[in-house]
């Protein structure tokens, strides 16, 4: 689905169909576009293999002289109208996901693969009948994949299983602690949460659209997912492309029908209580007590196929340090930390341990690896001013000279481009030559269609204008505590940080929305207070800035991917509009259908949404202060903090080695996660690990080849069973059997009580 995009509800890249990705640091920001989030390696840029490379080529070759539509060609009836569909049914995929454990995998593959499906059978069944008027085109592909991928972003970004849902008195009274005062909980409603997202989703597509050429064309920044998703498509509309799509949807069908089965089978089982195949005590009541057991999820086994190896054994290690051994140590103390008569959702007792240790480890790790990304783009951009500074100093010194060099006059006398020897000299300063060989004329095709169909600096400009000042108006009406001159400062300092969250990405691949969402609750928690409702105004500004921030990298992540299929900005801009607005009006109704069917939200639940209570830790923290800490829980958050960051700088340092030893320590992100949910998931991503190995052993060919598309399949069915399960909880229809597991002394008991 879109970009790899951050701590919290992670999103994470899957192992594309013709491209090795490597590990990808998990994080909410990283909803990847393609979030392909998504969504590089620990940071690495999306590498293609020899064989990639080689279809890559074969494919430009085959489309080189096929003819691109214009810009209002390619945006269709048919593309929107498939879009709808998927975008509404992948939407309920990624709220079950962002609900249960916040980890989200890029569903790029399954919105490129479901798109070309259903449009070239709609296109065939027309051609067959005479009736077929406009081709499919991989322009028109892009559209789609681009406009549903918008679309079941909002349902990431929206903050459903975050900042939003932390707002509710639900989470607030299941956290206790004092923490449900009125000023600072809202009660969730369908109406206001559309409004609040209509208003503050579309800001952050204005604010950097002006600097598209500058990040496309004249900094060629990769952005690997949108480099992938771009090859798939083109790799679709050729030949050899729509035999293998058409063989990887038939698996993609086989592997959703068998996972919505199962799903079936496993309902009529949940009628009760910690019923069901979920609650199998798979290694003993004792390690079940302790979250480790298999709950037999096609989900997470499908994740576990997507996501790499490091990730889930990263999971699997934070399992074991958090329910294995420090959980049980600190509940050893209960009596003497903190007092026994507390309840267990208490943030003044073992929860509060749970939740803060586990905001100091994502905290720590998104601290680390904001000011990496910020370096690294401060040390990108400063290369290349020199680069340009040196060019002109030359420059100047030829002229000083009166010599033109002779392969300059050559090169423009032979290229009617006018690809000189000192333009060449600029590219490779640049460190571009090898990619963008001077007078490549694909090339040159690519800058010509990107530079075509301007938009104008004049409206983009305005509009960012004119929705901030709308946003300004229409926010406070719906958050009393958050005022007008708060939403200002957030829209003047909003371009900024989009840029390096953009750029950044282009970069590395990973969006760090979520850590600019994190700053703005300390910030404006801090300044609004906690006698003026600074845990709700915190929340709130939360979800403005992600929004901007974490849009405006979709839409580059999104130009690069037209760029690379010759898709018309503008027809990339408009679908980026048209899946945000199916977006904000899906992904509120999608999570309403969840909310009111489930107590989400509340811990032990179904959709217990953990990172919910997290969000709402870190705007009590920062209102608040560490008063609400108990017992030597400060002492211990500092120590995972620094831990956190210390192992990001170890596996940086060990990655500058270039010996690659550094895929082999393990992802502080995915680490955390286990830290609050427990150990279940991870045994499934596992699993899922484990046969992806097992099948790579077996046909590395096969299973690159078909693994992406059987996991997805995975995903999907059991996350579309979430929408007729819904349906049947809200009309109070009840699973006919509750399977439970019991002790023998337990089950004694009950046969005794029974037969008395």
């Amino acid at each position: 689905m879109g970009h790899q995009e951050e701590e919290g509800p992670c999103r994470v890249k899957p192992r594309s169909v013709d491209l090795e990705v490597g590990d990808h640091p998990l994080g909410e920001g990283s909803y990847a576009h393609g979030s392909m989030t998504g969504r590089g390696g620990d940071d690495d840029d999306l590498q293609p293999s020899g064989k990639a490379e080689d279809v890559i080529m074969t494919t430009e070759e085959d489309l080189e002289e096929t003819a691109v539509p214009s810009w209002r060609e390619q945006l269709t009836a048919r593309a929107f109208a498939v879009s709808l569909v998927i975008g509404f049914f992948l939407s309920f995929v990624v709220m079950k996901l962002n609900l249960t454990t916040g980890i989200i995998p890029s569903l790029n593959v399954s919105a490129g693969l479901l798109g070309f499906f259903l449009i070239r059978s709609w296109t065939a069944l027309l051609a067959r009948v005479g009736l077929l008027q406009t081709p499919f085109t991989p322009q028109e592909n892009t559209v789609v994949q681009t406009c549903v991928v918008a679309t079941t972003g909002i349902a990431f970004s929206g903050g459903f299983g975050s900042y939003l849902l932390a707002m509710s008195r639900r989470v607030a009274d299941s956290m206790g602690g004092g923490s449900a005062a009125a000023i600072d909980v809202k009660e969730l409603s369908l109406g206001w949460m559309v409004g609040f997202l209509l208003l503050v989703s579309f800001v952050g597509l204005f604010s950097l659209v002006t600097l598209r050429k500058t990040m496309i064309v004249k900094f060629r920044l990769r952005y690997p997912s949108g480099t992938a998703t771009a090859h798939l498509i083109n790799s679709f509309h050729t030949s050899g492309g729509a035999r293998k799509a058409g063989e990887q949807v038939a698996y993609l069908f086989k592997s959703f029908a068998g996972s919505f089965a199962w799903s079936i089978f496993q309902w009529f089982y949940t009628g009760g209580d910690d019923c069901g195949f979920g609650a199998f005590p798979t290694f003993g009541l004792q390690a079940y007590r302790q979250k480790f057991y298999f709950d037999f999820s096609a989900t997470y086994v499908g994740v576990g196929m997507i996501c790499p190896y490091n990730i889930n054994l990263s999971s699997l290690l934070g399992s074991i340090i958090s329910w294995g051994i420090l959980w049980p140590y600190i509940q050893s103390k209960k009596g003497s930390w903190y007092s026994a008569e507390l309840p267990a959702s208490n943030l003044h007792g073992f929860a509060g341990y749970k939740v803060f240790i586990s905001i100091a480890v994502i905290l720590g790790d998104g601290l680390f690896q904001f000011f990496r990304v910020l370096l690294t783009s401060l040390i990108d951009i400063n290369r290349r001013r020199k680069a340009d500074r040196d060019f002109l100093k030359e420059e100047e010194e030829e002229r000083s000279d009166h010599v033109l060099p002779s392969a300059a006059t050559t090169a423009m006398s032979s290229n009617g481009r006018g690809a000189t020897a000192v333009e060449t000299l600029r590219r490779r300063r640049r460190g571009e030559a090898q990619d963008h060989a001077v007078g490549d004329p694909e090339e040159a095709r690519r800058v010509k269609f990107f530079l075509k169909d301007q938009i104008p600096q004049w409206l983009s400009i305005s509009m960012y204008v004119g929705l901030s000042a709308v946003s300004c108006v229409g926010v406070p009406f719906i958050f009393p505590t958050l005022r007008w001159y708060h939403i200002l400062v957030t829209y003047l300092i909003a371009p900024v940080m989009a840029f390096c969250n953009a750029y950044g990405c282009g970069l590395t691949d990973w969006s760090l929305a979520s850590s600019y969402g994190k700053l703005a609750i300390f910030v404006f928690g801090l300044w609004v207070g906690a006698n003026g409702g600074g845990v709700l105004a915190g929340l709130a500004a939360c979800g403005v800035m992600m929004n901007i921030v974490s849009t405006a990298s979709d839409l580059m992540q999104d130009f690069r991917t037209g760029y690379l299929t010759l898709a018309s900005p503008r027809s990339m801009f408009f679908s980026q509009i048209a899946g945000t607005a199916m977006g904000c009006v899906i992904g509120p109704c999608v999570f309403w259908i969840f909310y009111k069917s489930f107590p989400v939200g509340v811990d032990g639940s179904a959709y217990p949404a953990p990172y919910a209570q997290v969000y709402r830790g870190i705007a009590l923290i920062g209102v608040q202060g560490f008063s609400t800490l108990p017992k030597n829980c400060l002492s211990l958050c500092l120590a995972f903090f620094l831990g956190a960051m210390a192992l990001n700088g170890l596996k940086m340092a060990v990655e500058h080695t270039k010996k690659g030893w550094h895929k082999y320590l393990p992802n502080v992100m995915a680490m955390a996660i286990p830290f609050y949910l427990g150990s279940y998931f991870t045994i499934d991503m596992c699993l899922g690990s484990l046969i992806l190995f097992l099948w790579e052993r077996r046909n590395r060919a096969h299973a690159d080849k078909f693994a992406p598309a059987v996991a997805s399949g995975m995903i999907c069915g059991d996350g579309i069973w979430g929408l007729p399960a819904a349906l049947l909880a809200m009309a109070k229809v009840q699973p006919p059997i509750c399977m439970k597991f019991l002790s023998m002394a337990a089950n004694a008991k009950v046969d005794a009580f029974l037969t008395g």
